[in-house]
């Protein structure tokens, strides 16, 4: 790891790509297992809520007992809407992989006693944010749809090439609602075709965390705090799925840097007059 760069060849297995307090962030872990057709894995969340995210393949799952047979089946992260679930504290969960596929583990601790929850395509919620080159396309897989989870927000975001996300630029690292709530979150990066690239940065307001990073295919980027736009080069898709631990709150309210949030303003005349 580099500094908040956590740069990954994928083996077949469980990959561990973050665990809570090697780094920055306390709260979250993050893993992602990748399995050949026909293998299985098994485990319980323990002390923690978790979230599952299918990123390309077929899969069954058993929750609790309860079986869940053949979800997902995009063939990539760029090919349709995600299918994820998510599970209480003390839930063992086991996966059978259907076909060769990979499954994305985030987790924080909590004490939630709510009941674990399959998130299907149709109940992922899309949104398409900003406008000209800062537009993208975000999918909230566990949001208000989840009310019974106690920290986890999870989501995909999909830049198309050359466009910014995360912009204008915010950061979410103080509890002060409605303007902002103290999040910690982690990147896991996808580009399309594959070998592309993109450009991720992490600045505070006095610049005292100033850091840029190129990204490239599974990388994947801890954010300790402060603003953290993203971009695409030219020619290349940019998909990451974000997750994020509220550390008293789950509500989404991120603060704009003030120096760019004019840009906003922009993006919504630009819309008025049809562009």
């Amino acid at each position: 790891m580099s500094d908040y760069l956590i740069s990954q060849q994928l083996s077949n297995g469980e990959n561990v790509v973050y665990a809570a307090g090697q780094g920055p962030l306390d709260l979250l872990s993050f893993s992602i297992l990748k399995l050949a057709t026909g293998d299985s894995y098994r485990a319980n969340t323990e002390n923690e809520e978790c979230a599952l995210v299918i990123l390309n393949g077929l899969l069954s799952l058993e929750i609790g007992g309860e079986q869940h047979k053949e979800l997902g089946g995009r063939t990539s992260v760029f090919a349709g809407k995600a299918t994820g679930a998510y599970l209480p504290p003390g839930t063992a969960w086991s996966v059978q992989a259907d076909s060769r596929c990979e499954l994305a583990v985030c987790s924080t601790p909590s004490d939630s006693s709510g009941a674990p929850k399959i998130i299907r395509p149709d109940e992922v919620e899309v949104n398409h944010a900003g406008n000209w080159n800062w537009r993208r396309d975000v999918h909230n897989i566990i949001g208000a749809n989840v009310p019974q989870a106690q920290r986890l927000l999870v989501g995909e975001t999909f830049n198309p090439p050359g466009n910014w996300s995360s912009y204008p630029p915010h950061k979410h690292e103080e509890d002060d609602y409605p303007f902002q709530i103290n999040m910690q979150e982690l990147y896991h990066f996808r580009m399309n075709p594959p070998q592309g690239f993109g450009i991720q940065c992490i600045y505070s307001d006095d610049l005292s965390l100033d850091e840029t990073y190129t990204v490239r295919n599974t990388d994947t980027v801890i954010i300790p705090h402060g603003y953290h736009p993203v971009v695409a080069a030219p020619g290349y898709q940019l998909y990451y799925l974000w997750m994020m631990a509220g550390v008293t709150d789950r509500r989404m309210a991120p603060l704009d840097d003030p120096t760019h949030a004019w840009v906003k303003a922009s993006g919504a005349m630009a819309k008025d007059m049809g562009f």
